[in-house]
């Protein structure tokens, strides 16, 4: 029986909700919002960014197949977050409140992400 591996989970600097711009690849330069973080693979699902066409066959009878245009995940490495206040992508940094409570912070803008 093979050894099942180790379930691991990387760490990445953007979350489910962010807004990110692409930085490579066929879809560099859109800008959209993180539908699904998977850290398992290190890749994100970003709405309207790399779109794939999939034929679905009929399942039920009578019913007829169709062609369904769906977004694939890409690897977190390859978009950057952005500020759509200032229109900016930018590096991300951590800081610490007056409260104490550690957050993340553009390092452009100075814009603090969470709340």
């Amino acid at each position: 029986m093979p050894k099942e591996k180790p379930k691991v989970f990387h760490k990445m600097h953007v979350k489910t909700g962010d807004t990110v711009q692409v930085i490579a690849g066929k879809d560099k330069g859109k800008v959209g919002e993180v539908m699904k973080a998977l850290p398992q693979d290190s890749k994100v699902l970003v709405k309207g960014v790399n779109m794939k066409t999939k034929h679905v066959k009929p399942q039920a009878e009578g019913e007829s197949g169709r062609v369904v245009t769906q977004e694939y995940p890409i690897h977190s490495s390859n978009v950057m977050l952005y500020s759509t206040k200032q229109n900016v992508a930018s590096r991300v940094c951590y800081t610490v409140t007056a409260e104490g409570k550690k957050v993340r912070m553009l390092k452009k803008t100075g814009e603090i992400l969470d709340k």
